[in-house]
């Protein structure tokens, strides 16, 4: 696992709250004890439309969005059951940090152990962000752990 020190990536907003690990990974996801290959499950029920084709109003969906690693989202992201596989899911992504104003305990633990760095960050500040992500193509920001800073990449 790569060590988390100073990270500047492109900036996915997802303005949800409550965001549950089913809801990241869905159950029918969890049969591998593998790390890779659960990108094509994360967020599957809302990735999809009903007839399974993609939804282009999803943000993973949109090609503005794939090359993010950082995730934006609201309170209490990762609730519900404890799995492993909504990090590795998100990691397998791209996604290496993950800012929202709460993360469920459980999650916020899987985090660290799993190289995704969860920061907290105030309600107003992550929504301020996600108005720049959205309004902003190619938006970016630097997160650096031992300074504890989020700063835009200019």
């Amino acid at each position: 696992m790569e060590p988390f020190t100073t990270l500047t990536g492109l900036v996915a907003p997802l303005d949800q709250i409550n965001v549950d690990t089913d809801q990241i990974i869905p159950k029918q996801f969890l049969k591998t004890i593998k790390r890779t290959g659960l990108r094509e499950g994360l967020f599957f029920d809302w990735r999809k439309k009903k007839d399974g084709s993609p939804d282009p109003d999803f943000f993973l969906n949109q090609p503005r969005y794939h090359a993010a690693s950082i995730l934006l989202t609201r309170d209490n992201f990762g609730c519900g059951s404890s799995r492993e596989h909504a990090p590795w899911a998100l990691l397998d992504q791209g996604f290496r940090c993950v800012i929202a104003p709460s993360f469920a305990d459980i999650f916020y633990n899987n985090c660290f152990q799993n190289g995704i760095l969860p920061v907290v960050l105030k309600a107003d500040e992550v929504l301020a962000l996600m108005k720049h992500a959205v309004e902003t193509e190619g938006y970016r920001l630097t997160v650096d752990l031992a300074n504890q800073t989020v700063t835009k990449y200019c």
